[in-house]
């Protein structure tokens, strides 16, 4: 069985980073993550430059039945 999590993640560098730290960081959580889904992306912007990109993911991971 698959399961869904939408999560936000940021990060001051760029659009990837975000989504590479943010799913780093939900693996340290959510074992068997098997797809991330990007489903938008947006930044903050202060004065003329972006100070900080968001971005909302999906992601899938499977389910262990057999865990305890």
């Amino acid at each position: 069985m698959e399961k869904h999590l939408i999560i936000t993640g940021t990060s001051k560098v760029s659009w990837k980073d975000a989504i590479v730290q943010t799913v780093a960081e939900a693996s340290k959580t959510l074992d068997y993550l098997t797809g991330v889904k990007i489903i938008e992306q947006r930044a903050k912007i202060n004065g003329d430059k972006i100070s900080e990109y968001y971005v909302d993911l999906d992601l899938s991971f499977m389910l262990d039945r057999e865990r305890e």
